[in-house]
């Protein structure tokens, strides 16, 4: 008798760990992850490809999604997109114009593979694309310099010389003017997202032409110049995330580009199994896209504080 007790108790329980297997498989499988492929900078650049990876964490964090990256130091996007596509996540996402061939390369071959591609554009269907309306928020920082210069003078330091960077240049261009069309705005190009050297080069030699204020959109060359500013004792806007902790006595504020909450918004689309539908999203001020990180250093007045407003579509 107790034999047979023990035979079905023993039944019992393997029924019940058969089923929390079954149960702990299928959880398994519904699991959502994700692949993503850096900036050619890699982590630590403290700008884009930091944001992206912090959106991706959030998305971990708040609603269980699995991810893993890859840095493609030496430009081998189609290598490491290829290893991710093998670890078989559901979503791969690349980072720049430098990932689309890459990656239209493999939604060729692979035409079931959902991809996102940021800051560039893709007729591909499988592959949703997504851009950020860069000049409405350089527009807010060419605004402060355009009120706040004293010199009349301000500068804009470029990466690559490629439309996305373009973009910013031409609303920092616009704030700047619509502020204070007597300033003169200096620009130049390090050609380089990569060399903070060259970024503090060109910032010395703006300043040494007269900018007091200074806007670097050049990636890691940008670090370089926010540095050499504060060190020449004049303002930085700092840009992509909130820089101001690289130089503290000289950034103003930053533009935001919030790579981050792009991501995690595909994050949620890829939980909820909405579809990808290989579109072009923009995102722009309405939208949450771009942005302002707050104002330090300086102290706006009122009338100046209603002119950002306004242009933040928050005003009359």
């Amino acid at each position: 008798m107790k034999k047979s007790l023990l035979v079905v108790l023993a039944c019992f329980a393997f029924i019940l760990s058969a089923c929390g297997t079954k149960e702990e498989a299928k959880a398994s499988s519904e699991q959502k992850s994700i692949g993503l492929v850096v900036t050619q900078s890699g982590l630590g650049d403290e700008s884009f490809s930091d944001s992206a990876f912090k959106g991706l964490e959030r998305a971990r964090d708040e609603e269980g999604i699995l991810f893993d990256y890859r840095e493609p130091l030496e430009g081998e996007h189609e290598k490491h997109m290829a290893e991710l596509i093998q670890e078989g996540h559901d979503l791969i996402i690349g980072l720049s114009f430098r990932s689309q061939a890459a990656m239209e390369a493999l939604a060729e071959k692979y035409p079931e593979q959902e991809f996102v591609l940021i800051d560039s554009v893709s007729d591909y269907d499988n592959i949703t694309s997504i851009t950020f309306k860069e000049d409405e928020g350089s527009k807010l920082i060419g605004l402060i310099a355009g009120m706040r210069t004293e010199s009349n003078t301000v500068g804009f330091i470029g990466g690559e010389d490629i439309p996305v960077v373009q973009n910013f240049e031409k609303g920092f261009r616009e704030g700047v003017k619509q502020a204070n069309p007597d300033a003169e705005v200096l620009v130049n190009y390090t050609n380089t997202f990569e060399d903070d050297e060259k970024g503090a080069e060109v910032a010395r030699k703006q300043i040494e032409e007269g900018a007091d204020f200074v806007f670097p959109a050049a990636g890691f060359s940008g670090i370089g110049a926010l540095k050499e500013t504060q060190a020449q004792g004049k303002y930085a806007f700092g840009v992509d995330s909130d820089q101001y902790y690289l130089a503290e006595d000289a950034i103003v504020t930053s533009m935001l580009k919030r790579v981050d909450i792009a991501l995690y918004d595909m994050a949620k689309r890829l939980k909820s199994n909405q579809e990808f539908t290989g579109e072009h999203i923009e995102l722009g001020l309405e939208q949450g896209g771009v942005g302002l990180a707050p104002i330090r250093i300086i102290q706006l007045t009122s009338d100046e504080q209603a002119i950002l407003d306004k242009a933040k579509g928050k005003g009359e």
